[in-house]
Protein backbone atom coordinates (compact mmCIF):
# COMPACT_ATOMS: atom_id res chain seq x y z
CA UNK A 1 0.00 0.00 0.00
CA UNK A 2 1.42 3.38 -1.04
CA UNK A 3 1.73 6.31 1.35
CA UNK A 4 1.26 9.93 0.26
CA UNK A 5 2.79 12.52 2.55
CA UNK A 6 1.34 15.95 3.23
CA UNK A 7 1.82 18.67 5.80
CA UNK A 8 -1.93 19.08 6.33
CA UNK A 9 -4.90 16.87 5.56
CA UNK A 10 -8.40 18.35 5.72
CA UNK A 11 -11.18 15.77 5.91
CA UNK A 12 -14.33 17.38 4.56
CA UNK A 13 -14.73 19.54 1.47
CA UNK A 14 -17.46 21.84 2.72
CA UNK A 15 -17.32 25.52 3.64
CA UNK A 16 -14.99 25.24 6.64
CA UNK A 17 -12.75 22.61 5.07
CA UNK A 18 -12.23 24.42 1.77
CA UNK A 19 -11.52 27.72 3.48
CA UNK A 20 -9.11 26.19 5.98
CA UNK A 21 -7.24 24.31 3.24
CA UNK A 22 -6.79 27.44 1.12
CA UNK A 23 -5.59 29.40 4.15
CA UNK A 24 -3.03 26.74 5.07
CA UNK A 25 -1.90 26.30 1.46
CA UNK A 26 -1.14 29.99 1.11
CA UNK A 27 1.35 29.61 3.94
CA UNK A 28 3.30 27.17 1.81
CA UNK A 29 1.91 24.06 3.48
CA UNK A 30 1.30 21.02 1.29
CA UNK A 31 -2.40 20.38 1.78
CA UNK A 32 -4.80 17.60 0.81
CA UNK A 33 -8.61 17.74 1.03
CA UNK A 34 -10.37 14.39 1.30
CA UNK A 35 -14.11 14.54 0.59
CA UNK A 36 -16.31 11.43 0.78
CA UNK A 37 -18.95 12.60 -1.72
CA UNK A 38 -18.59 13.24 -5.42
CA UNK A 39 -18.98 17.01 -5.15
CA UNK A 40 -17.45 19.79 -3.04
CA UNK A 41 -19.55 22.28 -1.07
CA UNK A 42 -22.87 20.48 -1.40
CA UNK A 43 -24.49 22.35 1.50
CA UNK A 44 -23.25 25.65 0.12
CA UNK A 45 -24.99 24.90 -3.17
CA UNK A 46 -28.43 24.39 -1.59
CA UNK A 47 -28.19 27.20 0.95
CA UNK A 48 -30.21 30.39 0.69
CA UNK A 49 -32.48 28.98 -1.98
CA UNK A 50 -29.45 28.38 -4.19
CA UNK A 51 -28.00 31.86 -3.64
CA UNK A 52 -26.02 31.16 -0.46
CA UNK A 53 -26.51 33.42 2.53
CA UNK A 54 -22.73 33.49 2.89
CA UNK A 55 -22.40 35.75 5.94
CA UNK A 56 -24.16 38.26 8.16
CA UNK A 57 -22.61 41.69 8.53
CA UNK A 58 -23.75 41.86 12.16
CA UNK A 59 -22.26 38.52 13.24
CA UNK A 60 -21.02 38.64 16.83
CA UNK A 61 -20.65 36.13 19.69
CA UNK A 62 -24.21 36.85 20.87
CA UNK A 63 -25.49 35.13 17.73
CA UNK A 64 -24.00 31.76 18.68
CA UNK A 65 -25.02 28.96 21.04
CA UNK A 66 -22.45 26.88 22.90
CA UNK A 67 -21.90 25.44 26.34
CA UNK A 68 -18.93 27.82 26.38
CA UNK A 69 -20.38 31.10 25.12
CA UNK A 70 -16.97 32.77 25.06
CA UNK A 71 -15.27 30.20 22.83
CA UNK A 72 -16.19 31.79 19.49
CA UNK A 73 -14.99 35.30 20.40
CA UNK A 74 -11.37 34.92 19.28
CA UNK A 75 -12.04 33.30 15.90
CA UNK A 76 -14.85 35.72 14.99
CA UNK A 77 -12.62 38.68 15.83
CA UNK A 78 -9.69 37.40 13.76
CA UNK A 79 -11.72 36.74 10.60
CA UNK A 80 -14.77 38.95 10.30
CA UNK A 81 -17.68 39.28 7.87
CA UNK A 82 -15.88 42.27 6.35
CA UNK A 83 -12.88 40.04 5.60
CA UNK A 84 -15.01 37.52 3.73
CA UNK A 85 -16.86 40.28 1.88
CA UNK A 86 -13.52 41.62 0.61
CA UNK A 87 -12.64 38.13 -0.61
CA UNK A 88 -15.97 37.83 -2.45
CA UNK A 89 -15.45 41.25 -4.02
CA UNK A 90 -11.96 40.27 -5.24
CA UNK A 91 -13.65 37.38 -7.03
CA UNK A 92 -16.23 39.76 -8.52
CA UNK A 93 -19.15 38.15 -6.73
CA UNK A 94 -22.09 40.56 -6.68
CA UNK A 95 -24.24 40.37 -3.57
CA UNK A 96 -27.13 42.05 -1.79
CA UNK A 97 -28.44 42.42 1.74
CA UNK A 98 -31.79 40.72 2.06
CA UNK A 99 -32.65 41.70 5.64
CA UNK A 100 -31.04 42.01 9.05
CA UNK A 101 -27.52 41.93 7.66
CA UNK A 102 -28.01 38.72 5.63
CA UNK A 103 -25.84 38.77 2.49
CA UNK A 104 -26.74 36.66 -0.56
CA UNK A 105 -25.16 36.20 -3.96
CA UNK A 106 -26.99 38.08 -6.71
CA UNK A 107 -26.29 35.08 -8.89
CA UNK A 108 -25.75 31.52 -7.71
CA UNK A 109 -24.26 29.73 -4.72
CA UNK A 110 -22.01 28.08 -7.29
CA UNK A 111 -20.02 31.32 -7.27
CA UNK A 112 -19.02 30.76 -3.64
CA UNK A 113 -17.95 27.18 -4.31
CA UNK A 114 -15.96 28.30 -7.36
CA UNK A 115 -14.32 31.05 -5.34
CA UNK A 116 -13.26 28.58 -2.64
CA UNK A 117 -11.97 26.00 -5.12
CA UNK A 118 -10.12 28.73 -7.04
CA UNK A 119 -8.51 29.83 -3.77
CA UNK A 120 -7.46 26.23 -3.19
CA UNK A 121 -5.94 26.04 -6.69
CA UNK A 122 -3.99 29.24 -6.06
CA UNK A 123 -2.66 27.65 -2.86
CA UNK A 124 -1.80 24.37 -4.66
CA UNK A 125 -4.21 22.35 -2.53
CA UNK A 126 -4.75 18.79 -3.75
CA UNK A 127 -8.37 17.59 -3.68
CA UNK A 128 -9.70 14.05 -3.71
CA UNK A 129 -13.45 13.45 -3.90
CA UNK A 130 -15.30 10.14 -3.64
CA UNK A 131 -12.78 9.10 -1.00
CA UNK A 132 -13.94 7.43 2.19
CA UNK A 133 -11.61 7.26 5.16
CA UNK A 134 -11.64 3.75 6.64
CA UNK A 135 -9.20 4.36 9.47
CA UNK A 136 -7.22 7.10 11.18
CA UNK A 137 -4.32 6.41 13.50
CA UNK A 138 -1.47 8.43 14.97
CA UNK A 139 2.08 7.17 14.63
CA UNK A 140 4.57 9.33 16.43
CA UNK A 141 4.04 12.92 15.28
CA UNK A 142 2.08 12.00 12.15
CA UNK A 143 -1.48 10.93 11.37
CA UNK A 144 -2.17 8.10 8.94
CA UNK A 145 -5.49 8.27 7.06
CA UNK A 146 -6.35 5.09 5.19
CA UNK A 147 -8.65 5.29 2.20
CA UNK A 148 -9.08 2.20 0.04
CA UNK A 149 -5.61 1.26 -1.26
CA UNK A 150 -3.90 4.46 -0.20
CA UNK A 151 -2.48 5.82 3.02
CA UNK A 152 -2.21 9.57 3.43
CA UNK A 153 -0.04 10.95 6.22
CA UNK A 154 0.25 14.42 7.72
CA UNK A 155 1.49 16.46 10.64
CA UNK A 156 -1.78 18.36 11.04
CA UNK A 157 -5.18 16.71 10.66
CA UNK A 158 -8.25 18.92 10.31
CA UNK A 159 -11.70 17.40 10.85
CA UNK A 160 -14.21 19.49 8.91
CA UNK A 161 -16.94 16.94 8.24
CA UNK A 162 -19.74 18.96 9.84
CA UNK A 163 -22.62 17.66 11.90
CA UNK A 164 -25.50 15.28 11.31
CA UNK A 165 -28.01 17.64 9.71
CA UNK A 166 -29.39 16.69 6.27
CA UNK A 167 -28.16 13.08 6.07
CA UNK A 168 -29.52 12.90 2.51
CA UNK A 169 -26.63 15.22 1.59
CA UNK A 170 -24.14 12.79 3.12
CA UNK A 171 -23.96 14.07 6.71
CA UNK A 172 -22.61 11.54 9.22
CA UNK A 173 -21.29 11.34 12.78
CA UNK A 174 -17.71 10.99 11.51
CA UNK A 175 -16.36 13.95 13.52
CA UNK A 176 -17.78 12.61 16.77
CA UNK A 177 -16.36 9.15 16.16
CA UNK A 178 -12.91 10.61 15.62
CA UNK A 179 -13.27 12.70 18.77
CA UNK A 180 -14.23 9.57 20.71
CA UNK A 181 -11.29 7.65 19.23
CA UNK A 182 -8.86 10.24 20.61
CA UNK A 183 -10.55 10.48 23.99
CA UNK A 184 -12.26 13.83 23.49
CA UNK A 185 -15.58 14.79 25.04
CA UNK A 186 -18.57 15.82 22.97
CA UNK A 187 -21.78 17.70 23.69
CA UNK A 188 -24.71 15.54 22.58
CA UNK A 189 -25.60 16.51 19.01
CA UNK A 190 -29.18 17.64 18.41
CA UNK A 191 -31.12 19.10 15.47
CA UNK A 192 -31.09 22.91 15.36
CA UNK A 193 -32.79 25.48 13.15
CA UNK A 194 -35.54 22.94 12.62
CA UNK A 195 -39.38 22.88 12.72
CA UNK A 196 -41.28 22.11 15.93
CA UNK A 197 -43.91 19.38 15.82
CA UNK A 198 -47.32 19.04 17.49
CA UNK A 199 -48.53 16.00 19.35
CA UNK A 200 -51.79 14.14 18.70
CA UNK A 201 -53.78 16.52 20.94
CA UNK A 202 -52.96 19.45 18.66
CA UNK A 203 -53.86 17.89 15.33
CA UNK A 204 -56.61 20.44 14.65
CA UNK A 205 -53.77 22.84 13.85
CA UNK A 206 -53.37 20.87 10.61
CA UNK A 207 -56.24 22.92 9.15
CA UNK A 208 -53.87 25.90 9.25
CA UNK A 209 -51.30 24.23 7.00
CA UNK A 210 -49.85 26.91 4.72
CA UNK A 211 -50.90 29.86 6.91
CA UNK A 212 -48.10 32.31 7.67
CA UNK A 213 -48.03 35.23 10.10
CA UNK A 214 -45.52 37.73 11.41
CA UNK A 215 -44.95 37.12 15.11
CA UNK A 216 -42.57 37.43 18.02
CA UNK A 217 -41.78 33.92 19.22
CA UNK A 218 -40.17 33.57 22.63
CA UNK A 219 -39.34 31.39 25.59
CA UNK A 220 -37.34 31.97 28.75
CA UNK A 221 -34.03 32.07 26.86
CA UNK A 222 -34.61 33.86 23.57
CA UNK A 223 -37.01 35.89 21.45
CA UNK A 224 -37.22 36.29 17.67
CA UNK A 225 -39.46 38.34 15.43
CA UNK A 226 -39.97 36.84 11.99
CA UNK A 227 -42.61 34.89 10.14
CA UNK A 228 -44.24 31.72 11.51
CA UNK A 229 -45.54 29.06 9.14
CA UNK A 230 -48.16 26.52 10.17
CA UNK A 231 -47.66 23.11 8.59
CA UNK A 232 -49.65 19.88 8.65
CA UNK A 233 -47.30 18.60 11.39
CA UNK A 234 -46.50 21.70 13.41
CA UNK A 235 -44.72 25.04 13.14
CA UNK A 236 -41.97 26.22 10.84
CA UNK A 237 -40.78 29.49 9.34
CA UNK A 238 -37.76 31.61 10.33
CA UNK A 239 -38.97 32.55 13.83
CA UNK A 240 -39.63 28.90 14.72
CA UNK A 241 -36.34 27.68 13.28
CA UNK A 242 -34.57 30.28 15.40
CA UNK A 243 -36.36 29.44 18.66
CA UNK A 244 -35.91 25.69 18.04
CA UNK A 245 -32.21 26.01 18.90
CA UNK A 246 -33.24 27.28 22.34
CA UNK A 247 -36.22 24.96 22.87
CA UNK A 248 -36.17 22.12 25.42
CA UNK A 249 -38.43 19.06 25.33
CA UNK A 250 -41.74 19.55 27.10
CA UNK A 251 -41.72 23.33 27.31
CA UNK A 252 -44.07 25.91 25.79
CA UNK A 253 -43.30 28.79 23.50
CA UNK A 254 -45.22 32.06 23.29
CA UNK A 255 -46.41 33.74 20.11
CA UNK A 256 -47.19 37.45 19.93
CA UNK A 257 -49.33 37.68 16.82
CA UNK A 258 -49.72 41.47 17.11
CA UNK A 259 -46.13 42.69 17.33
CA UNK A 260 -46.98 46.17 16.00
CA UNK A 261 -50.30 46.72 17.76
CA UNK A 262 -50.49 48.40 21.17
CA UNK A 263 -53.29 47.43 23.54
CA UNK A 264 -54.96 50.84 23.24
CA UNK A 265 -55.08 50.48 19.45
CA UNK A 266 -56.64 47.02 19.39
CA UNK A 267 -60.25 46.73 18.10
CA UNK A 268 -60.86 50.42 18.74
CA UNK A 269 -62.00 51.37 15.26
CA UNK A 270 -65.65 52.41 15.49
CA UNK A 271 -66.65 50.79 12.19
CA UNK A 272 -65.68 47.27 13.33
CA UNK A 273 -67.71 47.29 16.54
CA UNK A 274 -70.52 45.43 14.77
CA UNK A 275 -68.20 42.74 13.37
CA UNK A 276 -67.98 39.20 14.68
CA UNK A 277 -64.89 38.91 16.82
CA UNK A 278 -63.32 36.36 14.47
CA UNK A 279 -63.88 38.65 11.47
CA UNK A 280 -62.53 41.67 13.33
CA UNK A 281 -59.52 39.66 14.44
CA UNK A 282 -58.96 38.67 10.80
CA UNK A 283 -58.06 42.30 10.20
CA UNK A 284 -54.91 41.66 12.21
CA UNK A 285 -54.04 38.01 11.59
CA UNK A 286 -54.85 35.51 8.79
CA UNK A 287 -58.55 34.58 8.65
CA UNK A 288 -58.10 30.82 9.14
CA UNK A 289 -55.98 31.54 12.18
CA UNK A 290 -58.55 33.92 13.67
CA UNK A 291 -61.31 31.33 13.14
CA UNK A 292 -59.39 28.58 14.90
CA UNK A 293 -58.34 30.97 17.63
CA UNK A 294 -61.94 31.87 18.43
CA UNK A 295 -63.05 28.25 18.26
CA UNK A 296 -60.47 27.31 20.90
CA UNK A 297 -61.22 30.21 23.26
CA UNK A 298 -64.15 31.81 25.02
CA UNK A 299 -64.35 34.78 22.64
CA UNK A 300 -67.62 34.62 20.70
CA UNK A 301 -70.15 37.12 19.36
CA UNK A 302 -69.39 40.58 18.04
CA UNK A 303 -66.87 43.18 19.09
CA UNK A 304 -69.51 45.44 20.64
CA UNK A 305 -70.34 42.70 23.15
CA UNK A 306 -66.84 42.76 24.60
CA UNK A 307 -66.38 44.56 27.90
CA UNK A 308 -63.16 46.53 28.40
CA UNK A 309 -61.84 43.69 30.55
CA UNK A 310 -62.72 41.08 27.91
CA UNK A 311 -61.10 43.15 25.19
CA UNK A 312 -57.92 43.38 27.25
CA UNK A 313 -58.05 39.64 27.89
CA UNK A 314 -58.44 38.94 24.17
CA UNK A 315 -55.50 41.20 23.41
CA UNK A 316 -53.40 39.47 26.05
CA UNK A 317 -54.36 36.05 24.71
CA UNK A 318 -53.42 36.94 21.12
CA UNK A 319 -50.13 38.53 22.16
CA UNK A 320 -49.18 35.79 24.62
CA UNK A 321 -50.50 32.70 22.87
CA UNK A 322 -48.91 29.70 24.55
CA UNK A 323 -48.25 26.62 22.41
CA UNK A 324 -46.56 23.43 23.61
CA UNK A 325 -44.85 21.51 20.79
CA UNK A 326 -44.27 17.82 21.42
CA UNK A 327 -40.89 17.55 19.71
CA UNK A 328 -38.50 19.08 17.23
CA UNK A 329 -38.09 17.71 13.72
CA UNK A 330 -35.10 15.45 13.18
CA UNK A 331 -31.75 15.89 11.50
CA UNK A 332 -33.38 15.36 8.10
CA UNK A 333 -35.16 18.73 8.48
CA UNK A 334 -32.53 20.58 10.53
CA UNK A 335 -30.39 23.20 8.84
CA UNK A 336 -27.55 22.68 11.30
CA UNK A 337 -26.47 20.52 14.22
CA UNK A 338 -26.16 21.92 17.73
CA UNK A 339 -23.68 20.31 20.08
CA UNK A 340 -20.58 18.52 18.84
CA UNK A 341 -16.96 18.41 19.93
CA UNK A 342 -16.74 20.01 23.36
CA UNK A 343 -15.02 23.39 23.06
CA UNK A 344 -13.22 22.77 26.35
CA UNK A 345 -11.15 20.24 24.42
CA UNK A 346 -9.97 22.88 21.91
CA UNK A 347 -7.93 26.06 21.79
CA UNK A 348 -10.25 28.95 20.94
CA UNK A 349 -7.41 30.64 19.02
CA UNK A 350 -6.37 27.71 16.84
CA UNK A 351 -9.09 25.00 17.04
CA UNK A 352 -6.34 22.51 17.93
CA UNK A 353 -7.07 19.84 20.53
CA UNK A 354 -5.39 20.71 23.79
CA UNK A 355 -4.47 17.11 24.60
CA UNK A 356 -3.82 15.79 21.06
CA UNK A 357 -1.16 17.74 19.19
CA UNK A 358 -1.86 18.30 15.51
CA UNK A 359 -5.58 17.39 15.62
CA UNK A 360 -8.08 20.16 14.83
CA UNK A 361 -11.89 20.38 14.62
CA UNK A 362 -13.60 23.25 12.79
CA UNK A 363 -17.00 24.39 11.57
CA UNK A 364 -20.23 22.61 12.44
CA UNK A 365 -18.36 19.68 14.01
CA UNK A 366 -17.68 21.93 17.02
CA UNK A 367 -20.18 22.87 19.74
CA UNK A 368 -20.78 26.33 18.25
CA UNK A 369 -24.11 26.90 16.51
CA UNK A 370 -25.18 30.13 14.85
CA UNK A 371 -28.55 31.72 14.32
CA UNK A 372 -30.36 31.52 11.00
CA UNK A 373 -29.15 34.16 8.57
CA UNK A 374 -25.54 33.58 7.48
CA UNK A 375 -24.05 33.14 10.95
CA UNK A 376 -23.10 29.49 10.51
CA UNK A 377 -21.21 30.19 7.31
CA UNK A 378 -19.34 32.96 9.09
CA UNK A 379 -18.36 30.46 11.77
CA UNK A 380 -17.09 28.14 9.02
CA UNK A 381 -14.89 30.92 7.61
CA UNK A 382 -13.70 32.13 11.01
CA UNK A 383 -12.92 28.72 12.51
CA UNK A 384 -11.34 27.55 9.24
CA UNK A 385 -9.12 30.62 9.19
CA UNK A 386 -8.12 30.12 12.84
CA UNK A 387 -6.90 26.58 12.12
CA UNK A 388 -5.52 27.35 8.68
CA UNK A 389 -3.16 30.05 9.92
CA UNK A 390 -1.33 27.70 12.30
CA UNK A 391 -1.75 24.08 11.19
Amino acid sequence: MSEHKFDVIVIGGGAAGLFCAATAGKRGRRVLIIEHSEKLGKKILISGGGRCNFTNIGASPKNYISENTHFCISALARYTPADFIRLAERHNIAYHEKKSGQLFCNGSAKQIVKMLTDECKIANVEIRTNSNIQKIEKKGERYICSAFNNDFSCESLIIATGGMSIPAMGATDFAYRIALQFGLKTVEPRPALTPLLFGASEQDFAMLSGVSAEAVVSNARASFRESVLFTHRGLSGPAILQISSYWHDGESIRLNLLPDIAENGFLNEREISKFDIKNALAGYIPKRLSELFCERTEFKGNVASLSAASRLKLYSTVTQWKIAPESRAGFDKAEVTAGGVDTRELSSKTMECRAVKGLYFIGEAVDVTGWLGGYNFQWAWSSGFAAGTVC
